[in-house]
């Protein structure tokens, strides 16, 4: 057993501190799940929307920070993790608004959506969690509902298509980047600490990728929605994201994250008219499946702990 896991299990929290990290995880993938809704109301360049979505979400973290800080020292080490923590992220947000612009929401959704994959193949060597067949049982059902749910098929492949998918795909490495700095970081730094420190890297970052003119061009109606959902499912999600993690395992986080495209899907039907096929019904179910096979994994785990 490495010192990793031997300290993450000795700083484990209890049953319903891990219950609610479940909920809290689960909750901002909810709301994550508007964002193709958002997005549809705010027409802009990528790197636009996500700076500006950076922005809110920093300046919305400040008041936060100031009553939430943890007391724990941080090294350089720490700092040089906030400092990759904030390129990975605005590379995360700036290739996923970037793919749903190129290609079809399945494809975009889909190739991001292999984060869990990369996090569960990654934990145990990043992080020293322990790696349980169910848990990569869990990955493996809800990626293969995630698939039918989106239906990527539907659609004939293009140039644009797959340069989309390279796009999302590319989100998605630095998105289980993320997951994995985060969890690495929950001890030094608190939730909103993570959002400030973080945001001031790449903010800079994602305005620098923004063309010129883009901003003055862009609607004061289109930036008012961009900005309602950076505190909405922007600041607010990803607050309760990192709350959530501190609490569970990073691939437990990793596989629940998989309700957004769930939410999305469903949300499109509800109230775009955008119906959902029998093939679409039993993948979200699958998704459904593998998040409660995640969480049983983990009562699993912390019995073996205990």
């Amino acid at each position: 057993m490495t010192a990793a896991s031997r300290q993450s299990e000795v700083a484990a929290p209890h049953r319903g501190s891990r219950n609610l990290g479940y909920v809290l995880v689960a909750t901002a993938a909810t709301g994550w799940g508007t964002w193709p809704l958002i997005l549809k109301h705010a027409v802009m360049p990528a790197a636009l929307s996500a700076a500006i979505m950076m922005v809110v979400q920093t300046v919305f973290s400040l008041p936060v920070m100031l009553k939430d800080r943890v007391p724990a020292r941080a090294r350089p080490s720490h700092w040089l993790g906030i400092a990759w923590l904030g390129v990975a992220d605005a590379l995360n947000v700036f290739l996923f608004f970037a793919a749903y612009q190129r290609t079809s929401v399945a494809i975009a959704v889909l190739t991001h959506y292999l984060t869990p994959v990369f996090v569960a193949l990654a934990a145990p060597v990043v992080l020293g969690e322990r790696s349980h067949a169910r848990t990569f049982g869990a990955v493996a059902t809800s990626f293969f509902g995630l698939v039918l749910l989106l239906q990527p098929w539907n659609a004939a492949l293009s140039s644009s298509d797959l340069v989309g998918a390279a796009l999302g795909a590319g989100s998605a490495v630095f998105y289980a980047s993320n997951v994995l700095v985060n969890k690495r970081l929950a001890h030094v730094f608190s939730a909103s600490e993570l959002m400030f420190f973080h945001g001031l890297v790449a903010i800079p970052l994602l305005w620098a990728m923004v063309p010129a003119g883009a901003f003055a061009a862009v609607s004061a109606s289109s930036i008012a929605v961009v900005v309602a959902g950076a505190l909405g499912p922007g600041a607010l999600g990803g607050l309760t994201f990192v709350w959530g993690l501190r609490r569970i395992a990073a691939t437990h986080a990793s596989v629940l994250t998989l309700l957004e495209p769930f939410v999305a899907v469903v949300m499109a039907a509800l109230f775009l008219g955008q119906g959902l096929g029998e093939a679409q019904i039993l993948g979200g179910i699958l998704i459904l499946i593998g998040a409660v096979a995640v969480i049983t994994a983990g009562r699993q785990q912390r019995a073996e702990i205990e």
